[in-house]
């Protein structure tokens, strides 16, 4: 056959099935190629809701490509601070990361198994102490948001009782003399009313060796704890942005005197003014943190003060919304 007649019919059978191809995605959507998913469609933020036991509990992944080729980054599960992933598996758009246990009981690795499944992440996690859970997933927002004007301050503590606030589980939080006051270890405090873009000002004072925080939409947590002021800064300690964000300096006075926060939160943009001192300015929080109420980002969240870590008091607490 002549050689310049075979190309020619090669060329029109390809075209041939490359309009079929495209005749029968048209008109038979069940016939459409399905597109691969690659590793890039895993990078990236995720918020993550668990099905603990009917317990629907927040998580936090993020999936950062390290060189040419490995997964890396960071996971924060129900409780405790980031932890790093040192790899992440990934194949035809399944993955799998293992991470060794923090405050969970057990022994054994954490470990994480998922697949891509368009514009969500779906599987299971099984725990230090081998139990089973499953897990969805959905890409974290960029919360970029600007602010241009303050509404007026709004006092959410009266100096008078507990109204406006109520506790998660048995209440041992009182008023006494003007402050409200954790005597000891028990429910978190978390106020009726939800906020987005917020300043916030708060007084407070703890014991010695005690360990409270405020989370902020009830998703991130701001330490308060009885940090050394010549400990290296660190995101657990005193006015870090707990497992993320660390302070440039302990401005902590140390137990049994009143200290302030005064806290600037727009998006995912923060900064901390600890005694006066501005110790974080301007930083992203990447994802929630330990302890965090939900993981639905994008929402208005409360204030949420951690009362199960030892005493704590505060006398004041005042918020300024944005507009």
């Amino acid at each position: 056959m002549n050689k310049k007649f075979l190309l020619l019919g090669l060329s029109s059978l390809l075209t041939f099935g490359a309009a079929n191809t495209l005749f029968a995605a048209d008109h038979f959507p069940s016939a459409k190629v399905k597109q691969e998913v690659t590793a890039k469609d895993l990078i990236g933020r995720w918020d993550i809701t668990m099905d603990e036991d009917g317990k629907s509990v927040p998580s936090w992944l993020e999936v950062k490509l390290s060189g040419y080729r490995t997964l890396v980054g960071y996971f924060v599960g129900v409780s405790g601070s980031a932890r790093p992933i040192a790899k992440v598996n990934f194949d035809k758009g399944k993955f799998s990361f293992a991470i060794p246990p923090q405050w969970e009981q057990g022994t054994q690795d954490v470990v994480i198994e998922g697949e891509v499944s368009g514009t969500e992440i779906h599987g299971t996690l099984v725990s230090s102490e081998g139990k089973k859970y499953t897990w969805k997933g959905v890409k974290a927002p960029a919360l970029k948001r600007t602010v241009t004007a303050w509404a007026k301050p709004i006092a959410l503590f009266n100096g008078k009782d507990l109204k406006g606030w109520k506790a998660l589980g048995k209440n041992q939080w009182l008023v006494k003399n003007g402050v409200l006051t954790s005597p000891q270890s028990g429910a978190n405090l978390i106020s009726d009313q939800k906020f987005n873009d917020f300043k916030l000002h708060v007084e407070f004072r703890y014991q010695k060796g005690s360990n409270s925080g405020v989370y902020l939409r009830g998703r991130y947590e701001t330490q308060i704890e009885d940090s050394p002021k010549d400990a290296h800064p660190s995101s657990v300690l005193f006015s870090g942005i707990y497992g993320f964000l660390p302070p440039n300096e302990i401005a902590a006075l140390g137990p049994d005197k009143w200290q302030s926060y005064d806290i600037t939160l727009v998006g995912r943009l923060v900064t901390v003014v600890a005694n006066g001192k501005t110790v974080i300015s301007n930083q992203e929080i990447p994802g929630i943190t330990g302890g965090a109420l939900d993981s639905n980002e994008g929402e208005a969240g409360p204030i949420y003060i951690q009362g199960d870590h030892g005493p704590i008091e505060f006398r004041k607490i005042v918020i300024t919304p944005a507009k």
